[in-house]
This record gives C-alpha cells, sequence and structure tokens, in this order.
C-alpha cells in the first residue's frame, strides 16, 4: 500500500513497525458543540483507511482521544478553553457539555457507518499520565517552569518544524492573528503542558500536580493516550491538515522527547472541507451538521458517498446542489444493486479481478472515488448476480454505503430516474429492431435483462416491469 505521508510530504509505501499489526491514532473532538460536516469528513476518510487496513489483512489497534479539557481558542495557548465556553453557552457543568456532545459525535458516526474506535479514551481520564510525562520531559530539560505554568522547550530540538509548512518567522507576533505573545516562553514557539492559576483561576476543571493547582494543555493528552494504549511506535497519526501545526508538530516534539526515538511513521491527513464562505467552522456560528442534513431528507451516507467521490487529499467544497447530484447517484446506484438476483452462488474466482482491481485503486493512496468506480465495472460486468452481489458487499466492507441494504434513501427520485432510463433503452431497441439492426437490438436486450427488466407485448404496445426474486 502506498500512502501519502505528512512527514516528508511523499508518497511512500506503508511498512508498520510490526508485521501484520498496525497501532493508529485519531485526534478525537472536542466535545463543546455538534461536529459540523467538515470534522465528519476527516473521520469518514479516517474510518475508510481503518477498514482497508483491515480488509488487506492488518490487525488494526485504532485510538481515539476525546478532549474534554485544555482546548484553548487560539494556536498560542491563549483565549479561553472551548469547553467552558460551551458550558457558559448551555449553562451546564463542563463534564455535562462533555457527556452530552461526545454522544451526539458518536450517534453521527454511527449514521454515516463510521466505526467506533477499538479504544476511546477521555483527556480527564488521564491526568496522572500527563503529569508523568512533563515529569519526565523536566528532568530530560526539554521543559521549563515560567509564571507558574510548565513550557516545552522547543529551542532544545534539533528540528521543530517537521511538517515543512511553518517556520520561526510565521509565527512572530502580529503576523498571525491567533498568535499572541506569552511574556513566559522563552521562545515564540514553545507551548505549554501544564497550566495553573497564574493563566486561568476560572478553570473550572483542575487537580493537584507538582507545579500547582491546574490542568493539561491540549497536546500533552494525545501523546499520551497514544503511549498508553499504542506503546512506544505508533503506525499512522490521522487528522484533519488544520492540526499539522501546532498540534501534531508539538505532539511529535514532546513525544521523541519523552521516547527517545522516532515515535510516528506515518502522518495522515485530510484536507478542508469549503462552502462557499471557505474552511467550514464553528466559529462562523450557523454550522452545518449531519442532523441539519437529515433535516432537508438527505440520507448520511450520501454525504458519505459525497466525501469518497474526491480524494482526501484535495479541498471538497460543499453546496447542496453537489449533495443532490451524489443523492440521485447513490440512490440510482442502490436501485440497480437491489435488482440483482440472490439466487445461486457467488463465483469466487470470477470475483478476484474485481476484487484485485479494487485493492489497487485503494493501494493507491486510499483512492476513494476509483474504488466507487470498480462497483459500477462490476455491474456492468459478465459474471452472474449473485457473484456481483458478493464482490459488491466485500467492497462495502471498506466504502460502507449499505450498497446492498436493497432500498433508497429518495425513492421516488431514483424511481423516476430509472424508469426513464428503462423506456429510452426500450425505445432505442424498437427503432432497432425497426431498422433491422439485430446486434443493437439484441445487445440492448441483454442491457435490460441485467437490469432485471423484464418486457411484455400487449395490445397496448410495450408494457416493461422488474423482475422479482426470492429472497
Amino acid at each position: 500500500m502506498i500512502l501519502y505521508n505528512s512527514l516528508g510530504q511523499t508518497k511512500q509505501e506503508f511498512i508498520p513497525h510490526t508485521a501484520g499489526k498496525v497501532n493508529m491514532y485519531t485526534c478525537g473532538p472536542t466535545v463543546y458543540h455538534y461536529a459540523h460536516i467538515g470534522n465528519l469528513r476527516t473521520y469518514i476518510m479516517e474510518d475508510v483507511l481503518e477498514k482497508y487496513l483491515r480488509f488487506s489483512g492488518y490487525d488494526v489497534n485504532r485510538v481515539m482521544n476525546i478532549t474534554d479539557v485544555g482546548h484553548l481558542s487560539s494556536d498560542a495557548d491563549t483565549g479561553e478553553d472551548k469547553m467552558v465556553a460551551g458550558a457558559k453557552r448551555e449553562h451546564k457543568t463542563v463534564l455535562e457539555i462533555a457527556e452530552f456532545y461526545t454522544d451526539a459525535f458518536f450517534a453521527d458516526c454511527k449514521k454515516l457507518n463510521i466505526k467506533r474506535p477499538d479504544v476511546v479514551e477521555p483527556a480527564t481520564n488521564c491526568i496522572d499520565d500527563f503529569i508523568n510525562m512533563i515529569s519526565v520531559l523536566l528532568e530530560k530539560g526539554f521543559a521549563y517552569i515560567a509564571g507558574g505554568n510548565v513550557y516545552f522547550d522547543t529551542s532544545k530540538l534539533d528540528s521543530y518544524y517537521v511538517f515543512g509548512n511553518m517556520n520561526e518567522e510565521d509565527l512572530a507576533v502580529g503576523v498571525r492573528d491567533s498568535v499572541e505573545e506569552d511574556e513566559n516562553k522563552k521562545n515564540k514557539a514553545d507551548f505549554v503542558l501544564w497550566f495553573t492559576k497564574s493563566k486561568f483561576d476560572s478553570q473550572e476543571l483542575k487537580w493537584n500536580s507538582p507545579w500547582g493547582v491546574g490542568y493539561p494543555g491540549w497536546h500533552i493528552e494525545c501523546s499520551c493516550i497514544s503511549c498508553k494504549h499504542n506503546g512506544e511506535y505508533l503506525d499512522i497519526h490521522c487528522g484533519g491538515i488544520d492540526n499539522a501545526f501546532p498540534h501534531h508538530t508539538n505532539e511529535i516534539a514532546q513525544s521523541e522527547a519523552f521516547l527517545g526515538h522516532k515515535w510516528c511513521g506515518y502522518w495522515f491527513h485530510v484536507l478542508h472541507l469549503n462552502d462557499a464562505r471557505g474552511k467550514m467552522s464553528k466559529s462562523k456560528g450557523d454550522f452545518l451538521t449531519v442532523s441539519l442534513l437529515e433535516s432537508k431528507s438527505y440520507d448520511p451516507l450520501v454525504y458519505r458517498m459525497f466525501c469518497l467521490q474526491s480524494h482526501y487529499r484535495k479541498p471538497l467544497t460543499f453546496s447542496y446542489d453537489s449533495l443532490d447530484n451524489t443523492a440521485k447517484t447513490y440512490d440510482k446506484l442502490i436501485k440497480r444493486i437491489s435488482v440483482l438476483s440472490k439466487d445461486g452462488v457467488p463465483d469466487k474466482e470470477k470475483a478476484q479481478p474485481f476484487i484485485n482491481s479494487f485493492k489497487e485503486a485503494l493501494d493507491n493512496d486510499l483512492n476513494t472515488s476509483l474504488g466507487l468506480t470498480c462497483v459500477y465495472d462490476v455491474l456492468k460486468a459478465d459474471i452472474d448476480d449473485a457473484t456481483k452481489l458478493y464482490v459488491i458487499s466485500e467492497f462495502d466492507k471498506v466504502l460502507s454505503l449499505d450498497l446492498t441494504k436493497g432500498e433508497t434513501s429518495q425513492k421516488n427520485c431514483c424511481d423516476d430516474e430509472i424508469s426513464a432510463e428503462v423506456e429510452e433503452l426500450i425505445k432505442k431497441r424498437t427503432e432497432a429492431r425497426a431498422n433491422k439492426d439485430w446486434a443493437t437490438a439484441d445487445a440492448i436486450r441483454d442491457k435490460l435483462k441485467e437490469m432485471n427488466v423484464v418486457i411484455v407485448d400487449t395490445k397496448d404496445g410495450i408494457k416493461w416491469h422488474f423482475e422479482k426474486h426470492q429472497t
């Protein structure tokens, strides 16, 4: 399998640290609000990656954190904790907010057929782990105490800007709105490992530590939670491209300083979902959610397919027109599959070339668009229905579009489109027969047969219906 590795910015052959086993980590949500569909694009593509690794025979352990403390509203460890802001907005406690929006996140994931990771760990479960890692970093000289807070010292590293898309000048105070000066820092790129009351006295969740009562910074949680459940060597770290800097950059810095060796081999970043206003963001207020799409009568799996039609390393622009087109495509596809006969036994020898083509597509940096094309290739192929259903079911272990569920999300729209296609084919066949173009007429007859269309000559002209199969 070839994957684009953000660390090095090249496509590379994927070779896990331990043969046959993949340790995978996903940056989970900060549970202060609903996930918007831009967030969920990332989780959909990570889900496809995990499922394809399993499909390819790997033993995968996927870990996800839940950020329920410490994620501030600025890149530079400034602003308000997002969890505190959510609690104030809804007049609830931070833990009540965390529980509600964690449940909401996984409800959305279920609707999108996103598998729950093997391990889901809230940050607040791991305070002792954070304190231990920070203590080791202090002992090794990679961290320092200033103004009551504990900071990571980036000047101790041979290289900090490991993703090659940021440099020190980019972080100059005033150049980016998200960066504000922190007089406690020795270097502009240093970041907080542990906050005390000297930073925010109003923080709701606080714990005792060797450095005073306080709470962890955002970055430390992912390093600790991954090491806790995946060990010292991580194969694939996933997240949205906006997390590459500073979050993932800081994870690498503190993890490798703590461990004393390279930590993660491959970094998988999904690009933004944009709308007419640009990158989708909660800060804009009226963001799009799965529930909003459902209220407009969209099957959430239509949105999943919308994402799979594009490559994860390309920005994707959302519009309702585009989603409408995907809904029609999805429903037509489900309808075509639903009329396949479930009788018979699949011919796995004939199935294998199609499965190989699918693997070739996904092996090429998770090309889901080409993977979808493989579904259509199967439907057009000269193989029996049982084999077609078997192959498509195999594909759907990765695509997770409920391709063999046998119903459509917008039935009337789909039925009209299928009917129009059948009527057009029958018209062309009639014309071909009148012109004694038997080759064309036979080809159309075979096409209609493949669609399970039964043609009946009556005194009122040609009638047709779909052949019904017993299941």
